[in-house]
């Protein structure tokens, strides 16, 4: 019954229905919200950019509010290749899984977010007006929960990547300085603004979760090498 539920479509249209009851608290509250604190105007340049942007929004939050959802079913097909001893972790996993992403997203709007657009408001001279294209503003703003969003699951890609025995922490220590080199470029690409400070931002959280990733990793390697042995 269960793995039934989940495909039925009342299931799959509810997190779609949900935000699109919700959508103008959403837009409002949520989506308009970082820009109307760094004091910028949004503007509209397309005929249909409004009705547009409200289907974007309202799908886009039907996917978060489903993740929990999509992930069990993922976990779900993955289940019956693992031991039995292991098929209760797929609940767990979507937790975890779940949690990160959401930690992920919340850090990217609450911490991230704000500071490139307090940066970008403030920038250079008064004589030159920040009229947003609104179209622009939300792609700036899916890229960077996004990015955010699948950055904060490194530590469970570590874990389960590390429970099949595929990665070990001595490959993450001893790459961890091309890793650096990498972060660097990712938080360089990620953000729109050439300073520093926003960089740091980014490319700091993400070497933290690179860490957090070793020491995940150890932790999964060890269960990893005790099933070998009981399988032995």
């Amino acid at each position: 019954g269960d793995h039934r539920d989940l495909h039925s479509f009342p299931t799959r249209a509810l997190p779609i229905s949900i935000a699109g009851f919700y959508i103008d608290e959403i837009m409002n509250g949520i989506l308009l919200k970082p820009a109307a604190k760094a004091h910028l105007d949004l503007q509209n340049l397309r005929v249909f950019g409004k009705p547009m942007l409200y289907f974007k929004v309202v799908l886009i939050a039907g996917v978060i509010i489903a993740i929990p959802l999509i992930l069990y079913q993922i976990w779900k097909f993955v289940e019956p290749a693992l031991y039995q001893k292991e098929r209760g972790w797929a609940k767990r996993i979507t937790f975890f899984t779940t949690f990160c992403f959401l930690v992920g997203i919340s850090f990217a709007y609450f911490v991230m977010i704000p500071s490139m657009l307090e940066f970008s408001a403030n920038f250079g001279t008064d004589n030159i007006k920040n009229l947003i294209d609104i179209n622009e503003y939300w792609g700036f703003i899916m890229l960077m929960i996004l990015a955010a969003g699948i950055f904060f699951e490194l530590p469970m890609i570590s874990f389960v990547l590390s429970r099949f025995g595929l990665l070990t922490p001595r490959f993450l220590r001893k790459y961890r300085r091309h890793a650096i080199i990498l972060i660097l470029i990712a938080a360089a690409i990620i953000t729109p603004s050439p300073d520093p400070f926003n960089q740091l931002v980014v490319a700091i959280p993400i070497y933290i979760l690179y860490e957090i990733s070793i020491i995940v990793s150890a932790v999964s390697i060890k269960k990893y090498y005790q099933k070998e042995e009981t399988v032995e």
